[in-house]
């Protein structure tokens, strides 16, 4: 009789590469804890090395397995694919595998490492961690790490790669695939292969489809682009990412400033860069200070010191419509039915100011407005704000007389005040629109982000401005 656990033969005949990675995580961990390590090591191998990292990272978050644990988690990672799995993991779980490791450990891991996924990690570790990584790693690796590192933060050099495909223009396709094979091994990306003169100044690009459609003696020199789009080193890599989605790119040529092939950028890179700028604008855009890490990885007194800079300045700054309130006191007493509207207006002023910041932030994000397009800019802004003020103040008007004349009964709002609260609603559309758009291609100028001229700094600013405007036309027309 058969006593195996029925269970257990049940799941031994699961097919897990149809699971979800949320269901195939449970499962995983109960290997794990019943030492079931070969089925483990079975399963880890089918699986993507970002997924393999999230899991690992959900565990740790979870307290599912300790961080003391994780070491030997992960040394159950098949060889080939643990070098893959590291650089997918946060920093925080690298320090931890990194403290773990032999030396020999550490420098089999690096050796299965690209360079500029290194420079990634060495950026992120204190500087004992540092010093440990460049002594396991070997002599010509340190230089290329330390050519990367001397490039500053935000440029296209800090984001590349030193490996890659180059060829020269006299070798014929057979030449150019045995040196393919040969370099191609450590070489992140072999699809683009780029062709450089004796002094490595780049000249022109082959892929490996032009390789395979010509006839193995055909001379590269022949048939290559010489037409080559490059950036610098010191570009921005904001910039450079945006040129992959402009040109379909999957790898960009990186050269100095006597035009020497350095380095390229890869998609996956790109695409970091693209992330990492979208996060910090949106948090930019609301009023926080951008963070390096996960939101479930930041302390309180972390968060805390992100928002509170923005939150006193807003506070105080918003401290002027209570001035224009204040001003306008004996108005607002004689006439209380003009108090009930404020707030639509303000949110109404906002929320349009808002709108046309957004679009512009954006587009100055992605390089289709320029300061150049300003006046383009304006009228059009001006335009659709008559037209959306229009709307607004008319629908307004209806709503004012229908509900709270008629159905509410309320006498003191008379067909003069509908037409304050409507009037003010058109020039405040107009100023927020105009605020909303000039504001952030002003900052930008200045060579600020314009992300900071977002949503909580245009609503304060229109707020006080469409308080001075709903007071001034009450005085004018209602005599108060």
């Amino acid at each position: 009789m058969n006593n195996e656990n029925p269970d257990k033969i049940l799941a031994e005949e699961i097919d897990y590469t149809e699971l979800e990675l949320d269901e195939l995580e449970p499962i995983l961990l109960e290997m794990f804890r019943s030492r079931r390590f070969a089925q483990l090591k079975s399963i880890l191998n089918e699986m993507n090395a970002a997924d393999i990292g999230e899991m690992l990272q959900d565990m740790i978050d979870e307290e599912d397995i300790a961080e003391e644990e994780l070491p030997k988690a992960f040394r159950i990672l098949p060889k080939d694919l643990a070098a893959d799995v590291f650089v997918e993991m946060t920093p925080d779980m690298q320090k931890i595998l990194i403290s773990s490791f032999s030396d020999r450990e550490l420098q089999e891991i690096l050796d299965d490492m690209f360079v500029d996924d290194t420079v990634d990690i060495i950026e992120e570790m204190p500087a004992n961690v540092v010093a440990r990584i460049l002594e396991s790693v070997d002599s010509s690796t340190r230089s290329d790490i330390n050519k990367i590192l001397k490039y500053e933060e935000d440029s296209a050099g800090s984001i590349m790669t030193t490996e890659y495909i180059h060829l020269v223009p006299e070798q014929t396709v057979r030449e150019a695939f045995a040196h393919i094979r040969q370099a191609g091994v450590d070489t992140e990306s072999i699809y683009n292969c780029y062709v450089t003169d004796n002094k490595k100044k780049l000249i022109g690009i082959v892929t490996v489809k032009d390789l395979l459609l010509h006839d193995y003696e055909d001379v590269i020199g022949d048939f290559m682009e010489d037409n080559v789009i490059s950036v610098t080193t010191r570009d921005d890599k904001e910039d450079v990412a945006q040129m992959f989605a402009k040109y379909d790119f999957t790898a960009l040529p990186v050269v100095d400033m006597d035009d020497r092939l350095v380095g390229i950028v890869t998609i996956d890179d790109a695409v970091d860069v693209m992330t990492e700028e979208a996060t910090e604008d949106i948090e930019k855009m609301a009023a926080i200070t951008p963070s390096e890490h996960p939101y479930l990885r930041t302390s309180i007194f972390e968060t805390w010191k992100q928002r509170i800079p923005w939150l006193l300045l807003l506070m105080i700054s918003a401290t002027f419509t209570g001035m224009i309130i204040t001003k306008f006191e004996s108005a607002l007493a004689a006439q209380v039915a003009l108090t009930a509207f404020i707030p639509m207006l303000m949110d109404t002023g906002g929320n349009c100011g808002s709108q046309a910041s957004v679009t512009i932030i954006r587009g100055l994000s992605l390089g289709e407005i320029e300061f150049s397009d300003i006046i383009k800019v304006i009228w059009k802004e001006i335009r659709v704000a008559v037209l959306c003020g229009i709307s607004l103040a008319a629908v307004g008007f209806g709503k004012i007389m229908l509900v709270d004349h008629l159905l509410m009964g309320n006498a003191d709002v008379t067909p003069m005040v509908a037409a304050v609260v409507s009037l003010a609603v058109v020039v405040t559309v107009l100023i927020a629109k105009i605020v909303g758009c000039v504001l952030p291609m002003i900052t930008d100028k200045l060579g600020f982000d314009p992300a900071v001229m977002a949503s909580p700094f245009i609503t304060t600013i229109v707020d006080a401005l469409s308080l001075m405007i709903y007071m001034n036309f009450a005085t004018l027309l209602l005599g108060l």
